[in-house]
């Protein structure tokens, strides 16, 4: 199947990948839009799950636990993220029309029913320079789980994000993890690039993105662009070999580009190019 998933806008079920669809192990992910009214239930089985609002607002039960998720767009702030263990069943009633993440990885139920609010999320400006971006940690480690993450990054029109280009994919020593990119943009014609390579093999696919697709990363080092005048926003699920705490464990940097972690300037070339120096001309 092909890495970019496109937007489904007229479906409500958006976006649906198993590990079986995506060519992997753990990870699964869904993007579904609820009308107001209606309703689903999701069993979690052998996995835990973590719900993430994207907008409108809906009311999330489990068992005798009742939660409210709510959310003006990815664009207003932190949401809440609701996770719960095997063996549970979600039931999702929409409030307003309701559009959520949902994705899961195989688990034995070492956690319980949680809701985790925004002021326990750690929130960091990565990067600098033409790859400064925010990095929002709304379930990953110390936030515990057995093998999701979490994140989500607002990169602003004309900027990079995962810079250095970096990987996990058990290349040079790096974690094994499964990955998704949910996109959206402000506005919603914006559009980016995403690019996932390798260096050891001739592994090299680029695929421009748009609001509401998904892309996978199977493989490989996996940097992304927004284009001048689209702000781009992504929602990343992770899942893979990396267990609770060990969750924090860095990925890979390509070695070509780990030095910008020094110099986010990356020897810029100044403008204009052969001009007169003083004295000169």
């Amino acid at each position: 199947m092909s890495h970019l998933i496109p937007a489904s806008p007229n479906t409500t079920v958006r976006v649906d990948i198993s590990p079986e669809r995506a060519g992997w192990h753990f990870l699964s992910f869904r993007v579904q839009a609820l009308s107001a009214g209606a309703s689903v239930t999701h069993q979690t089985g052998q996995t835990e799950v973590a719900v993430v609002p994207l907008h409108g607002r809906a009311t999330i039960s489990t068992g005798a636990q009742v939660f409210t998720l709510g959310r003006e767009s990815v664009f207003a702030g932190k949401p809440h993220v609701l996770y719960a263990p095997p063996g549970h069943t979600i039931a999702v009633d929409a409030e307003t029309p309701f559009e959520f993440a949902l994705g899961g990885a195989p688990a034995i139920g070492r956690y319980p029913v949680r809701l985790f609010r925004p002021e326990e999320m750690k929130t960091e400006l990565r990067g600098g320079g033409a790859a400064l971006r925010q990095v929002n940690h709304i379930l990953a480690a110390p936030l515990p789980a057995e093998r999701l993450i979490l994140f989500e990054v607002y990169v602003p029109g004309g900027a990079w994000s995962g810079w250095p280009p970096h990987c996990h994919d058990g290349f040079g020593g790096s974690p094994y993890l499964e990955e998704v990119y949910h996109y959206r943009f402000q506005p919603e014609y914006g559009f980016g690039v995403h690019r996932n390579y390798r260096r050891d093999t001739a592994f090299d696919e680029i695929w421009p993105v748009r609001h509401g697709d998904t892309v996978l990363v199977t493989q490989g080092f996996h940097p992304t662009t927004a284009a001048p005048g689209s702000n781009m926003y992504f929602l990343n699920y992770l899942a893979g070999d990396l267990l609770a705490e060990a969750r924090a464990t860095p990925p890979l940097d390509d070695p070509d580009f780990a030095w910008m972690r020094q110099d986010w300037d990356g020897r810029r070339l100044q403008l204009p190019v052969g001009a007169p120096g003083p004295g000169e001309g």
